[in-house]
Order: C-alpha cells, then structure tokens, then sequence
C-alpha cells in the first residue's frame, strides 16, 4: 500500500486548492444541469484563458481540428542579439497553407543575410529595424521601417534585417507554406562554412588567405554595431533600385471605417510586389466583432496583436466549433468555412488575417442576404420579409 509522504500531500493540497479556486470562479465544464465539476488534476489558469473550449456554446457541434495555437508554447531560440520562435505546420497541424515566425532583435542585432525558397512577408509589432534586399537583375533595397510597417521580400531574394536604436525592433514573419521552417533557410555564413575557400576566392575575385577567418557555421542572429544614418548606408546601385517597393506603410492608409472598429487591407491592388500574400489588419471595438463571413479564394491565418476574442467556425455537416484567443497566438480558417470573431474584452482587439492569395477576398453573410430576393430568404429562415429588407446592402466588416 502507498503511504503518502509529506510532499505528495503538499502536491494534493495544492491540486486541491486550485480546483477549489476554479470552482469558486464558476470555471467548471458544467451548463445548467449537464456536466460536473473537474476533481482530478488541472491547469486552472489554462481553463480560464479557454472559457469556449471548457464551456463551449450550444450552437458547437461535431469534431473539429484544433485551430489555435499560442507562440507562448513554441519554442524559443535565443541568441546574442535578440530571439526567435515559430508556428507552423508541426505545431498547428491543420495550417498548410501559412506559418509564421516571432522575432526580436536587439539595437544593432541581425538576422543575417539569408534568402528562403519562400517569399516572405513581415508586419513590425515594435520599434524600427533597417531591410536590405538585392534582385536578381541586381537592383538593390534598403529602408527603415517602424511599428505598423509591412515588407515582402519574393521567394529566393537575399536580405537582411537589423535592430535600431534605441530599443531594437520586433516584428512577425509570415511564409505561405505550412511546413516552412527558419532552420531550413539559406544563410551566407552558412553557405561560407560548406563551400571550398579557393572556390569562394575565385568567385569574390580575392585573395585566398583573406577568407582565413569566416565563421564555421551559420551565425542565424547576432550582435553588431548599430548602422550610421540611412543616408550614410546606401549603396548606390548602379542598375538602380528595385522596381517595385518592397516596403508598405500599413497604418498610415486610410481604413475602411465602420461603428465597431476598422479594417486595412494590403494585397497586390495597393502592394503590387506582394503576390503571394494578402492581409488586413482589423480593430474591433469592445461589445463589437469582425462580422460573420467567409474567404471563398484561401484558408486564413490570424495572428492576435492585442486584446481578447472568441472565434466561431462553421465548417458544415453540422460543424462548429468555438475558439478564444488572446495577444499572441495564431488562428486558422480553412478556406470558405464560415467564421466571426467578437471582442470578448474591455479593450480595442488588433489582429492580422493573412492568405495565401493575391487579392484579400471575402463574402459577407449580411450582403448576401440582402441583396438575395427577399421573399426567398424569408421563405428559408421564417424571418418577417420587413426585417430582411432593412439589412444593409453595403458590406461592413466590423460590427
């Protein structure tokens, strides 16, 4: 027979206590006279950021993928100069079309120069960073950018991103391939340390021995010199720059404005070098939500900048499933499955929709509906004709 010790009693104590703290706040999976209290061992604290799923609303139905994941449960890899984590297909299973990196450097910390068979698409959370880039008709880029900016660097293209002062920058990185992952980018310190050195002098036109001291593996993040001024930094180029920005100052567009908040759109009609990425940045007013509708071109990856929300998908043959979320995790809708997302918070809620498409496309259940017969969406619904006449026929996205 096993005879507790004094740490075990502790443990269950404490288990106790926190069942106990759960209870008193109501965060049991029981709804009117279905369910029962949890009195085996739980994260309390996790139930409590995941009310939907502990609880979830009468209208959730079936078996549904997973589709949240938070990047405070990936994993972190931490260098001199700053840190990185990523969300992909690996940790979210059902998102195939889409991953993502969170990254932060220091002032002066690089991303060092490196190119992916992916194009690369980046919104700046946080303080300023400087990009270079080069072509392959050899035109070269080079621009600061600051919170709310966007790049996009096309598949294959090298660059490089820098903190700036004074307090370096952070930004995510979105890729449209579920199973991207940053170990398996091309890295020039990494391209040195597995080529022949007479190889690599040949090629640079150099003397042998000035290669002597390259490093022997890839270098990924590290810390140097913050740059001069951007002026002083320039390259002049003498086939000149890019033809297309490869920078995009999001926030400072006008949005497409409503009562409950606003929306920024950023695809190839206002970003022509982003082709393979589209995004909108939404804001939601507290006691507001993102209306309910659908992509019909892409699934759609979420990432959640500030606030709380809950997210309902309907995925049909009686599907639906409730998600909440908060600042920090990832989101995914696969293509034409309806889905809203309401500010369940006392906050603005802020996140990004991001496609793999050209073009941010949606189709919204109210303009539908009201711009159907009306006679016939009564006949579907039983809803008095008077009411559907009164929908707005004019699209808002945030209600």
């Amino acid at each position: 027979m096993h005879i507790p010790n004094r740490r075990s009693l502790l443990a269950a104590a404490a288990a106790f206590g926190a069942t106990a703290a759960a209870s008193a706040q109501g965060g049991e999976p029981m709804i009117g006279n279905n369910g029962a209290t949890i009195i085996g061992p739980r994260n309390a604290q996790r139930e409590g950021q995941n009310p939907n799923i502990l609880r979830p609303p009468s209208t959730d139905h079936g078996s549904m993928p997973n589709l949240r994941f938070s990047f405070a449960d990936a994993h972190m890899k931490i260098r001199e100069g700053g840190w990185s984590r990523e969300v992909t297909q690996r940790e979210l299973a059902i998102s195939t079309t889409m991953a993502g990196v969170n990254m932060r450097l220091t002032p002066g910390g690089v991303r060092e120069m490196h190119w992916h068979k992916q194009a690369e698409w980046s919104f700046m959370l946080a303080g300023r960073a400087r990009i270079t880039a080069v072509d392959n008709d050899g035109h070269n880029f080079i621009s600061d950018v600051g919170a709310g900016d966007l790049w996009y660097f096309p598949s294959g293209i090298p660059h490089s991103i820098q903190g700036l002062p004074d307090e370096g920058c952070e930004f995510l990185l979105a890729f449209p391939d579920g199973e991207f992952s940053e170990d398996s980018t091309f890295a020039i310190t990494d391209l040195f340390a597995h080529n022949d050195p007479g190889v690599l002098a040949k090629t640079l036109g150099v003397e042998r021995e000035t290669l002597d001291h390259i490093p022997k593996e890839e270098r990924f993040i590290f810390q140097a010199e913050p740059p001069p001024a951007l002026p002083s930094d320039e390259i002049q180029d003498p086939l000149g720059a890019v033809p297309l920005d490869m920078v995009f100052r999001l926030t400072q567009q006008p949005p497409t404005q409503s009562a409950g908040g606003n929306v920024r759109i950023a695809d190839m009609r206002n970003f022509p070098i982003s082709s393979d990425v589209a995004a909108a940045l939404v804001e939601v007013n507290p006691g507001h939500m993102r209306e309910l509708h659908w992509h019909p071109n892409a699934d759609e990856w979420q990432y959640y900048i500030s606030g709380q929300a809950r997210m309902t998908v309907f995925a049909a043959e009686a599907r639906a499933r409730t998600f909440d979320y908060r600042a920090g995790d990832v989101g995914y809708v696969p293509m034409s499955m309806s889905h809203f997302i309401e500010n369940t918070g006392n906050e603005p809620l802020r996140f990004l929709e991001l496609f793999k498409a050209p073009r941010f496309v949606d189709v919204s259940l109210t303009q539908w509906m009201a711009l159907t017969p009306p006679e016939l969406v009564a006949a579907h619904l039983n809803i008095d004709r008077a009411v559907i006449e009164k929908l707005r026929k004019d699209k808002q996205p945030v209600v």
